[in-house]
Order: structure tokens, then sequence, then C-alpha cells
């Protein structure tokens, strides 16, 4: 199998010299947490690294974006999704790469520090990353990306510290963005979607996204969609429309709501697009299915009475 640890078409480098190191390493802020080098790979087939145990390094942080790739570490072998990163120590020994039929794009770093310990601890394993509107990560290929921009310019001593402030923002987000779970602690595939239909259900009114169902179980979405459509036969979004259609169904029979007072009630903010839609699951609008409704439990009603009376 053909293995490249880099020298990819569109790749991006930076390796800071090993006297700007030093002088991170002297400096209040730099000897906290500072990076030696950093990269981007974009469509990395045949991406292949290797690290023995004790082999100098440093810590490294790896993010996938696109694609797919595989982890090995402490002999277990993890597949590597979309919005999902590790981290893994300098001492250890580990491997990496990417997927043959769905090479990954990924953003790496190299990073030491009397802090990098404490940041890299219990993410050695790959994790996804929030991604919502109230993520503190919403913004985080930005945070690459300004990392790129400042030390492309020059290895100033400010443009370095400036680095190491972002990455430390980047980091403390990661660290931070869920205070309230054990760092082992994950949910297991067989109550995922158990957690995801109380989640839908509970939040039905919002303008849910894919992404925001993912996020809630801590998974990328290619992975979650997997697992749901395994266990559920139908995908996610689909199940949420057709739940949102029963909720509003509901409503019609069961209220003197108007259209666009039920709407908003089921997630869609535009009527038109709610009543169009209702059409295509109920093959009828919404007004004929409140009608039909209405004159079945006439019906019903009538002839209860009648049969009450001959009785």
């Amino acid at each position: 199998m053909l293995k490249i640890k880099e020298g990819f078409r569109g790749e991006r480098l930076i390796s800071l010299p090993s006297l700007a190191i030093e002088e991170l390493k002297n400096d209040e802020l730099g000897k906290e947490l500072y990076l030696s080098n950093m990269g981007y790979y974009p469509n990395a087939k045949f991406h292949y690294c290797e690290k023995e145990e004790n082999e100098p390094s440093n810590y490294i942080l790896v993010y996938c974006t696109k694609g797919e790739g595989w982890l090995e570490f402490n002999h277990k072998k993890s597949k590597v999704y979309a919005d999902q990163f590790f981290i893994l120590p300098k001492e250890e020994s580990y491997a990496y790469g990417s997927s043959k039929e769905n090479p990954w794009s990924i953003y790496w770093i190299y990073f030491d520090g009397k802090k990098a310990e404490y940041f890299s601890r219990g993410f050695c394993y790959p994790q996804s990353l929030p991604c919502n509107a109230q993520s503190k990560l919403k913004n985080k290929l930005d945070l690459f990306e300004e990392i790129f921009d400042c030390l492309q310019k020059e290895y100033s001593t400010e443009n370095m510290l400036y680095a190491s402030s972002v990455l430390f923002h980047f980091l403390g987000s990661i660290r931070c963005m869920n205070p309230n779970k054990k760092e082992t602690e994950t949910i297991k595939e067989s109550n995922i979607v158990e957690v995801v239909l109380s989640f839908m259900q509970e939040n039905m009114h919002k303008r849910l996204t894919l992404q925001d169902i993912a996020s809630h179980v801590n998974l990328s979405i290619s992975y979650f969609s997997r697992i749901f459509i395994a266990q559920v036969g139908t995908s996610p979004s689909k199940y949420l429309t057709q739940l949102r259609m029963k909720k509003a169904c509901n409503y019609l029979e069961g209220t003197d709501m108007k259209v666009n007072q039920i709407s908003p009630l089921v997630g869609f903010d535009d009527p038109l697009y709610f009543s169009r839609l209702f059409t295509i699951y109920l093959k009828q609008s919404p007004t004929k299915y409140r009608e039909a409704k209405c004159c079945h439990t006439f019906f019903l009603n009538a002839t209860q009475s009648q049969h009450h009376i001959a009785i």
C-alpha cells in the first residue's frame, strides 16, 4: 500500500525555526503553550504518519474537516470522521492515516509547553466538535486560518505569541466545551437513538439542523446518520419531519389555531413552506385535512347518537 507523509496538492506547511522556538520557551506566555509546526493537507489520499515510542516529538492535534481516516493508538484502531479531532501525547507510539475510499482533509499542529499535557489529556481518541450556533467553536476553521495568516507574514515575537494565544483559545474551548462531562464518558450506540428521539421531541419547535442533532450526542454527522438509519430505517431529517407532521395533525384536529399559528410550533417559520410540505406528506393541505377530520368526527358522533336513541 502506498504511504505518503506529506507532499499533497494544495498543502500548506509552517515550521518555526529552532531559535524562534527557544525564544518562546523563555517567554512568560510562550513557555506555557507554543506551536512548532502546523499544516493543512487537502484531500490527502494515501496519507500516513507513524511515531515510535519515545521518539522525539511534541504533542499533536489533528482535526479532520472532510472525508475519513483512522487512528491506531494504545493497541486500538479507531475510525476518524469529518468534524472529529484527536490529540496525541509526545511520549507514546501511534499511527494514523487517510481512508483510501474517502480521503480526509486535515489541519494539524505540533505544540508543547507547560500546559500542553493539560490540554491534551483525555483526547487521545477521535472526538466530535460541537458545531451548532451556541458552540464556542462555531468558527473553529477561522482559528486555524488565523494562525496560518499570522505566521506566514513573519516569525516575529509578537506574531508567535499571538499564534500561541489563538491556540490557547482553541484548546481551551475544547477543554471547556462540556465541563460536566467526564473525560471517559461516551454515549453507547444502543442509547444514541433514544437520546436523539427525546431531543427531537423536546426541540421540535426549533430550527434544528442535522449538525445540531449530531452534536447533541457528540458525533460527526456522517457517523451519527449511519447509526440512526441502521436502527430506525430512515434518515434523521426525514424522521424529524415525520414527527413534525404528526404534531401538526394533532394541532389541526384538537385546536382551532390557524395554519400560520401552527407552523412555528412545529419548527417552520414560513407557513407556505409548511403547507407545501404537509401536502406532500399527507396528500392533502392542512385546511383539507382539518375539514376531513371534522366531517369524520361529526359522522361518528351522529352515528353514536342515533344508536343511543335506538337503544
